[in-house]
Protein backbone atom coordinates (compact mmCIF):
# COMPACT_ATOMS: atom_id res chain seq x y z
CA UNK A 1 0.00 0.00 0.00
CA UNK A 2 1.17 3.54 -1.14
CA UNK A 3 0.67 6.56 0.46
CA UNK A 4 -1.11 7.97 -1.94
CA UNK A 5 -4.24 5.41 -1.14
CA UNK A 6 -4.39 7.14 2.21
CA UNK A 7 -3.37 10.52 2.21
CA UNK A 8 -5.51 13.31 2.15
CA UNK A 9 -5.60 15.11 -1.25
CA UNK A 10 -5.68 18.80 -1.28
CA UNK A 11 -5.04 19.62 2.41
CA UNK A 12 -6.18 22.67 4.00
CA UNK A 13 -3.44 24.74 4.29
CA UNK A 14 -2.73 28.63 5.61
CA UNK A 15 0.26 31.30 4.84
CA UNK A 16 3.05 32.48 7.34
CA UNK A 17 0.88 35.37 7.34
CA UNK A 18 -1.88 33.50 8.94
CA UNK A 19 -2.69 35.02 12.37
CA UNK A 20 -3.01 31.84 15.41
CA UNK A 21 -6.64 32.71 16.00
CA UNK A 22 -6.91 31.89 12.78
CA UNK A 23 -5.07 28.75 12.47
CA UNK A 24 -7.16 27.30 15.31
CA UNK A 25 -10.36 28.01 13.92
CA UNK A 26 -9.41 26.55 10.28
CA UNK A 27 -8.63 23.32 12.11
CA UNK A 28 -11.39 23.45 14.34
CA UNK A 29 -14.05 24.02 11.63
CA UNK A 30 -12.34 21.40 9.26
CA UNK A 31 -11.27 18.75 12.07
CA UNK A 32 -7.62 18.62 11.38
CA UNK A 33 -4.48 18.40 13.77
CA UNK A 34 -2.06 20.06 11.46
CA UNK A 35 -1.95 22.69 8.14
CA UNK A 36 1.11 22.77 6.28
CA UNK A 37 2.41 26.23 5.51
CA UNK A 38 3.00 27.60 2.05
CA UNK A 39 3.95 30.95 0.92
CA UNK A 40 2.31 33.04 -1.64
CA UNK A 41 3.62 31.15 -4.69
CA UNK A 42 2.17 27.92 -3.54
CA UNK A 43 5.59 26.40 -2.14
CA UNK A 44 5.90 24.39 1.35
CA UNK A 45 7.71 26.26 3.71
CA UNK A 46 6.56 24.46 7.36
CA UNK A 47 3.74 22.66 8.94
CA UNK A 48 2.12 24.02 12.32
CA UNK A 49 0.29 21.73 14.70
CA UNK A 50 -2.28 22.30 16.99
CA UNK A 51 -0.02 22.07 20.11
CA UNK A 52 2.19 24.85 18.26
CA UNK A 53 -0.96 27.07 18.63
CA UNK A 54 -2.13 26.18 21.62
CA UNK A 55 1.41 25.94 22.93
CA UNK A 56 1.64 29.83 21.71
CA UNK A 57 -1.58 30.99 23.57
CA UNK A 58 -1.14 32.44 27.23
CA UNK A 59 -1.62 29.92 29.99
CA UNK A 60 -4.32 30.53 32.20
CA UNK A 61 -2.39 31.78 35.36
CA UNK A 62 -1.24 34.72 32.89
CA UNK A 63 -0.94 38.20 34.04
CA UNK A 64 -2.58 39.71 31.32
CA UNK A 65 -5.83 41.04 31.63
CA UNK A 66 -8.33 39.42 29.34
CA UNK A 67 -8.57 42.01 26.66
CA UNK A 68 -5.32 41.76 25.99
CA UNK A 69 -5.01 38.28 25.58
CA UNK A 70 -7.10 38.08 21.62
CA UNK A 71 -5.17 41.36 20.45
CA UNK A 72 -1.74 39.91 21.44
CA UNK A 73 -2.63 36.61 19.88
CA UNK A 74 -4.32 38.34 16.84
CA UNK A 75 -1.09 39.76 16.56
CA UNK A 76 0.80 36.89 16.52
CA UNK A 77 1.77 34.90 13.37
CA UNK A 78 1.75 31.40 12.33
CA UNK A 79 5.86 31.99 10.90
CA UNK A 80 6.61 32.70 14.81
CA UNK A 81 5.25 28.94 16.10
CA UNK A 82 5.39 26.61 12.64
CA UNK A 83 8.65 23.63 12.69
CA UNK A 84 10.62 24.70 9.26
CA UNK A 85 12.51 22.54 7.65
CA UNK A 86 9.93 20.00 6.81
CA UNK A 87 9.92 16.40 6.91
CA UNK A 88 8.05 14.97 3.77
CA UNK A 89 7.28 12.07 1.73
CA UNK A 90 6.18 11.53 -2.07
CA UNK A 91 3.00 9.49 -3.16
CA UNK A 92 4.80 6.53 -4.21
CA UNK A 93 6.32 6.34 -0.90
CA UNK A 94 5.40 2.62 1.14
CA UNK A 95 2.51 3.13 4.08
CA UNK A 96 5.05 1.35 6.17
CA UNK A 97 7.85 3.80 4.86
CA UNK A 98 5.71 6.82 6.09
CA UNK A 99 4.83 5.19 9.50
CA UNK A 100 8.43 4.24 10.28
CA UNK A 101 9.55 8.08 9.20
CA UNK A 102 6.85 9.43 11.72
CA UNK A 103 7.60 7.25 14.46
CA UNK A 104 11.89 7.56 14.29
CA UNK A 105 11.09 11.67 14.09
CA UNK A 106 7.89 11.56 16.87
CA UNK A 107 5.69 13.48 14.50
CA UNK A 108 1.93 12.69 13.78
CA UNK A 109 1.70 13.69 9.87
CA UNK A 110 4.10 14.25 6.32
CA UNK A 111 3.11 16.39 3.36
CA UNK A 112 2.98 14.70 0.43
CA UNK A 113 4.86 16.13 -2.89
CA UNK A 114 4.66 15.64 -6.39
CA UNK A 115 8.06 17.36 -7.23
CA UNK A 116 7.67 20.74 -5.54
CA UNK A 117 4.07 20.73 -5.14
CA UNK A 118 2.52 19.93 -2.46
CA UNK A 119 -0.35 17.17 -2.97
CA UNK A 120 -1.71 15.47 0.18
CA UNK A 121 -0.88 14.73 3.99
CA UNK A 122 -0.83 11.78 5.83
CA UNK A 123 -1.09 11.57 9.51
CA UNK A 124 -1.14 9.29 12.28
CA UNK A 125 -5.01 8.57 11.96
CA UNK A 126 -4.84 7.51 8.05
CA UNK A 127 -2.24 4.67 9.62
CA UNK A 128 -4.78 3.41 12.40
CA UNK A 129 -7.15 3.05 10.15
CA UNK A 130 -5.11 1.35 7.50
CA UNK A 131 -3.68 -0.90 10.50
CA UNK A 132 -7.26 -1.54 11.87
CA UNK A 133 -8.32 -2.81 7.97
CA UNK A 134 -4.84 -4.91 7.97
CA UNK A 135 -6.19 -6.84 10.93
CA UNK A 136 -9.57 -6.94 10.02
CA UNK A 137 -11.29 -5.00 12.66
CA UNK A 138 -14.16 -3.55 11.37
CA UNK A 139 -15.04 -7.68 10.46
CA UNK A 140 -16.65 -10.37 12.72
CA UNK A 141 -14.37 -13.64 13.00
CA UNK A 142 -12.44 -15.54 15.29
CA UNK A 143 -9.05 -13.66 16.53
CA UNK A 144 -6.45 -16.23 16.96
CA UNK A 145 -2.53 -15.01 18.20
CA UNK A 146 -0.03 -17.68 17.69
CA UNK A 147 3.52 -17.99 18.39
CA UNK A 148 5.78 -19.80 15.69
CA UNK A 149 9.28 -20.18 14.46
CA UNK A 150 10.65 -17.23 12.52
CA UNK A 151 11.59 -18.93 9.75
CA UNK A 152 10.54 -19.54 5.97
CA UNK A 153 7.66 -21.17 5.02
CA UNK A 154 5.52 -20.81 8.61
CA UNK A 155 2.85 -18.73 7.68
CA UNK A 156 2.12 -20.33 4.50
CA UNK A 157 1.70 -23.46 6.69
CA UNK A 158 -0.85 -21.44 8.60
CA UNK A 159 -2.62 -20.24 5.78
CA UNK A 160 -2.73 -23.03 4.04
CA UNK A 161 -4.18 -25.61 6.94
CA UNK A 162 -6.72 -22.83 7.46
CA UNK A 163 -7.81 -22.32 4.21
CA UNK A 164 -8.02 -26.44 3.54
CA UNK A 165 -10.41 -26.11 6.63
CA UNK A 166 -12.85 -23.85 4.41
CA UNK A 167 -11.70 -20.86 6.87
CA UNK A 168 -11.70 -18.02 5.34
CA UNK A 169 -8.57 -15.03 6.62
CA UNK A 170 -10.10 -11.76 6.91
CA UNK A 171 -6.75 -9.87 8.43
CA UNK A 172 -3.60 -10.61 9.81
CA UNK A 173 -0.36 -9.51 10.89
CA UNK A 174 2.63 -10.11 12.16
CA UNK A 175 5.37 -9.44 14.00
CA UNK A 176 8.90 -10.51 15.17
CA UNK A 177 9.86 -11.61 19.38
CA UNK A 178 12.78 -12.83 20.72
CA UNK A 179 11.65 -15.99 22.49
CA UNK A 180 13.89 -18.34 25.23
CA UNK A 181 14.58 -20.90 22.34
CA UNK A 182 15.56 -18.21 19.96
CA UNK A 183 13.61 -16.14 17.18
CA UNK A 184 9.74 -16.17 16.76
CA UNK A 185 7.03 -14.58 15.37
CA UNK A 186 4.14 -13.95 16.69
CA UNK A 187 0.90 -14.17 14.11
CA UNK A 188 -2.67 -12.67 14.78
CA UNK A 189 -5.43 -13.56 12.22
CA UNK A 190 -9.02 -13.05 12.06
CA UNK A 191 -10.55 -16.10 10.26
CA UNK A 192 -14.26 -16.48 9.10
CA UNK A 193 -16.51 -19.80 8.20
CA UNK A 194 -14.96 -21.70 10.91
CA UNK A 195 -15.61 -22.64 14.34
CA UNK A 196 -13.29 -21.56 17.21
CA UNK A 197 -12.39 -25.12 18.39
CA UNK A 198 -11.81 -25.93 14.93
CA UNK A 199 -9.74 -23.17 14.32
CA UNK A 200 -7.86 -24.21 17.66
CA UNK A 201 -7.89 -27.96 16.49
CA UNK A 202 -6.14 -26.67 13.05
CA UNK A 203 -3.28 -24.62 14.42
CA UNK A 204 -2.31 -26.23 17.31
CA UNK A 205 0.09 -28.77 15.96
CA UNK A 206 1.83 -26.52 13.59
CA UNK A 207 2.73 -23.86 16.43
CA UNK A 208 4.85 -23.49 19.34
CA UNK A 209 1.74 -21.67 21.37
CA UNK A 210 -1.62 -20.25 20.95
CA UNK A 211 -1.25 -17.02 22.41
CA UNK A 212 -4.62 -15.88 22.74
CA UNK A 213 -8.19 -16.74 21.05
CA UNK A 214 -11.69 -14.93 20.95
CA UNK A 215 -15.03 -14.10 19.28
CA UNK A 216 -14.31 -10.66 17.77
Amino acid sequence: MLVQERMTQNPITVNPDTSVPDALRLMREHKVRRLPVVDRHGKLVGIVSDKDLLYASPSPATTLAVWEIPELLGKLRVEKVMTHGVITVTEDTALEEAARIMADSKIGGLPVMRGGSLVGIITETDLFKSLLELLGGRRSGIRVAVAVPSVKGELAKLTTAIFEKGGNIVGIGLKNILGSSGDVAEVVMKVQDIGQAELVETLRPLVNSILDVREA
